[in-house]
């Protein structure tokens, strides 16, 4: 994205994966929910993620030890001008989809229409930024841009790339338990919908001895085992039937591994640290609904939410209050004044922005761990008088109309339902109804991206190069386009000048003011409680599957594991 690429040309391997590592064997992971589709590129359905990259790969192929790099994967060499306003790929002449057919400039061209009608929002918004399409001699293919836009060469280098020979384009949009056919390492085994899905190694796999695949899919098989609920799936895993598990149940990490095969060194803990951004988790307010769209009550509702009390009562005091949505990083606000490159880009909004946030000092209310804060609960009446709201024989109700305060928190885990029910406690002594609605996975992700919900918990994972899905996550434009993750329907003209900063950021000085300002500009929107992040990767893993010592900056990678011979 900027400057040159870490690694040299004919680099052995990513530096975070084992060239030599065994192959062979089987690795079993779990999640909650459910899945009803194999095809995750698309809005409808709830669909199993790992086709992506698995089955289906991509021009180029992301390290995830750099901010944000491309190497060669289905296309062996890209070229784009100092502008960027265009891109050229050559397509490898060895890459094969699964059935033995080599990827055509045609292909390419077919799946970026594809991707451009018929894909997720995000998709659409990035594949009709090309003014141009076409095929060139010697397997070239040319996407010409209708302006420059520094990042989107390197979007167009993660596009899933699709047979069409394959592919029925009238019937792509639908849900299906047939996966697309790609050039993937791997291809659906078997499906069953809501249960599991397995994925087999494929042995003609063309790509297999490109640098950025050394030491990596070394498993034989891969099975996903989906649980109803956390306490089923972290059973499995005890009893041995999943290999490894990424916690994030602090009280389960702190008092639930006390069990035979962790005693006796079978299955092993390990804190890996990261190096992005840790996630911006929260329970997020649905500015669509007319209960929210006054900042003030968002603001009073976010006093209302006591976190000393829960980290320390439900936690284990494991966690750490999460403050910023680059949170630990370089590109975030907190702790650092405004310059005059954010001062220029949030000025024509000052209004928008609260002048901590521009001091860098904007953070969640601390209250005493009591659960019952009576400073947080008067500035939380003070701010809801503000708004129009009294407290009155033990209800906030409107001064207007009388209606009482009271929404509806949608949860799809027990664990977010645990939350939710300690913080709808906490509002009821107050005086302010909050319903919690437990719904299944696949209504939780049809409601969601319909935006049809009062609040709801969401997590925003973010790397060291945010660009042009920062619109798509915050943008006005993507407020009112279903499927995206805009969910609090932000409309602000800062996050959106903020946005447009940050993709046309031309060096890193330029790149980190506009993220900053970012941060600042969704900080003073309160579009969100936020909640609480780990200090790194919760790994518990059974020692017959053994990983590399190195970890990459988003931590240790599955598809880099591998089983120890004989176990």
């Amino acid at each position: 994205m900027r400057g040159a690429p870490d690694l040299p040309a004919g680099f052995p391997a990513f530096p975070y994966a084992n060239p030599d590592a065994p192959k062979g064997g089987r690795l079993t992971l779990s999640l909650t929910g459910t899945f009803d589709s194999l095809n995750p590129f698309i809005v409808k359905g709830s669909a199993a993620p790992f086709v992506r990259g698995y089955v289906v790969e991509s021009l180029m192929a992301r390290s995830f030890d750099e901010p944000f790099t491309l190497y060669p994967l289905i296309a062996r060499a890209a070229t784009t001008d100092a502008a960027r306003s265009f891109v050229e790929f050559e397509i490898d002449p060895r890459a094969r989809f699964s059935d033995g057919t080599p990827v055509t400039a045609d292909d390419v061209l077919f799946s970026h229409v594809l991707m451009r009608d018929q894909g997720r929002p995000n998709h659409r918004l990035y594949y009709s930024k090309v003014a141009k399409a076409e095929a060139l001699p010697d397997g070239r293919v040319r996407f010409t841009f209708a302006e420059p836009d520094p990042e989107l060469p390197l979007i167009m280098g993660l596009m899933p790339v699709f047979s069409r020979a394959s592919v029925d384009p009238e019937r792509f949009a639908e849900t299906s338990l047939t996966a697309p056919l790609g050039t993937g390492p791997y291809k659906v085994e078997a499906a069953e919908a809501g249960a599991s899905l397995t994925l087999a190694l494929r042995p003609d796999y063309w790509g297999r001895d490109l640098p950025v695949n050394r030491g990596l899919y070394n498993f034989d098989t891969l099975r996903f085992l989906y649980f109803r609920d956390a306490n089923s799936e972290f059973e499995a895993f005890k009893k041995g039937l999943v290999d490894a598990r990424f916690e994030t149940d602090p009280g389960r990490w702190e008092t639930g591994y006390d069990f035979p095969a962790a005693r006796s060194g079978e299955v092993v803990r390990e804190v890996i640290p990261t190096g992005t951004p840790k996630p911006y988790s929260a329970l997020v307010f649905n500015t669509r609904r007319p209960v929210f769209a006054d900042i003030r009550v968002r603001r009073a509702l976010t006093e209302l939410f006591d976190f000393e009390w829960l980290d320390r009562n439900f936690y284990h005091g494991l966690y750490a209050r999460t403050r910023s949505f680059f949170q630990d990083s370089e590109l975030s606000s907190l702790g650092r004044a405004a310059d005059a490159r954010e001062t220029a880009i949030l000025g024509p909004f000052a209004s928008e922005i609260v002048p901590e946030a521009l001091l860098g000092t904007l953070v969640p209310p601390v209250s005493d761990g009591s659960g019952r804060d009576r400073t947080r609960r008067r500035a939380a009446f003070a701010l809801l008088e503000q708004a129009g709201w009294h407290l009155a024989n033990g209800l906030v109700r409107r001064v207007a109309t009388g209606e009482p305060l009271a929404f509806e928190i949608m949860v799809a885990t027990r664990d977010q339902e645990r939350l939710a029910l300690a913080y709808a406690s906490q509002l009821e002594r107050a005086g302010i109804t909050a319903r919690v609605r437990f719904v299944d996975a696949v209504q939780f992700d049809a409601r969601r991206n319909a935006y049809d919900f009062d609040m709801v918990p969401a997590i925003w994972s973010q790397s060291l190069s945010p660009g042009n899905e920062q619109a798509f996550y915050f943008g006005s434009a993507s407020a009112d386009t279903p499927g995206t993750r805009n969910y609090m329907g932000a409309k602000s003209p800062a996050v959106d000048a903020a946005v447009t900063a940050l993709v046309d950021a031309k060096d890193e000085d330029a790149f980190i003011a506009a993220a900053r300002a970012l941060d600042r500009a969704l900080l003073s929107g309160a579009y969100a409680i936020p909640l609480f992040h780990t200090p790194g990767q919760w790994l518990a893993r059974w020692t017959r599957i053994a990983r590399p010592a190195r970890a990459s900056l988003y931590g240790t990678l599955p598809e880099t594991w591998w089983r120890v011979p004989g176990r």
